[in-house]
């Protein structure tokens, strides 16, 4: 399947002059300029941009491929792809469980909501912005998830959300049998190997795990949408993070 590259050099409502820097000749560059305002507001004047191009790439027989700052972009993701007609299992590989809510949330960050979020709980201006139905939890996967607060801990365990700790089960699991959108936050990575991060959670697969599943879910040929939330380039003094985890992506979406 082709790749249509999305590039949304973003963290949140916050430009990054460096995300843009990977950008390559046939990729598509989601940008806009956005008024003063609130993350909220500014977040859903840019997002639906996004989910655009998701949509126009499945309604084209492409994959969308969006690389960008934040994980809060895979609604606009998985926006698109419903638009276009697709409800594949989701994926969601990150050391962190994203399942906060106003109500949860110690430190009310948004990039630890995106995944409550987008199955209807919590915050929910950036879903109607791009106008997600409510994702069933009983499609979601969440990997690995080893550093959660304690009360999306338990909105988590009293989900329909799958929790598998080990992501090289994966593949191998029945929900990995449909359609797949993998959802890939690089701070996933055992950190001694991916440190610029701007969330550093102790453990967590080592990058070989994570090729080597990457590996196997592109040959069941199922894959048919991601996006990668990426490292911080501010720290990544050396590029060595950017390099392995681009390494990584790539492995997952070689044609």
């Amino acid at each position: 399947m082709k790749n249509r590259i999305l590039l949304t050099p973003y963290f949140l409502d916050e430009y990054s002059a460096d995300l843009e820097k990977l950008i390559q000749p046939d990729w598509v560059l989601v940008h806009r300029d956005l008024p003063a305002g609130g993350k909220l507001e500014r977040m859903s004047l840019l997002l639906p941009g996004l989910t655009r191009e998701v949509g126009a790439a499945v309604l084209s027989g492409e994959r969308p491929v969006s690389i960008a700052g934040d994980c809060c972009t895979a609604i606009a993701v998985l926006a698109g792809m419903q638009g276009a007609g697709l409800e594949p299992t989701l994926v969601w590989l990150d050391a962190h469980g994203d399942f906060n809510t106003w109500e949860t949330t110690p430190s009310g960050f948004l990039g630890g909501m995106p995944l409550a979020m987008l199955v209807g709980r919590g915050e929910q201006t950036l879903v109607e912005a791009v106008g997600l139905s409510p994702y069933p939890e009983e499609k979601i996967m969440l990997c690995d998830g080893r550093d959660l607060d304690p009360g999306e801990r338990q909105a988590l365990a009293a989900s329909q959300v799958t929790l598998i700790p080990d992501i090289t089960q994966i593949p191998d699991h029945p929900l990995a049998q449909d359609l797949l959108y993998v959802h890939f936050d690089t701070d996933i990575i055992d950190p001694r190997e991916a440190p610029a991060m701007g969330y550093l959670a102790p453990g967590g697969p080592s990058a070989e795990q994570v090729r080597e599943t990457f590996r196997r879910l592109r040959q069941t040929g199922r894959v048919v949408g991601v996006s990668l939330s990426a490292w911080r380039s501010d720290l990544d003094v050396d590029g060595r993070t950017r390099d392995l985890c681009m390494s990584l992506l790539n492995e997952l979406i070689a044609v």
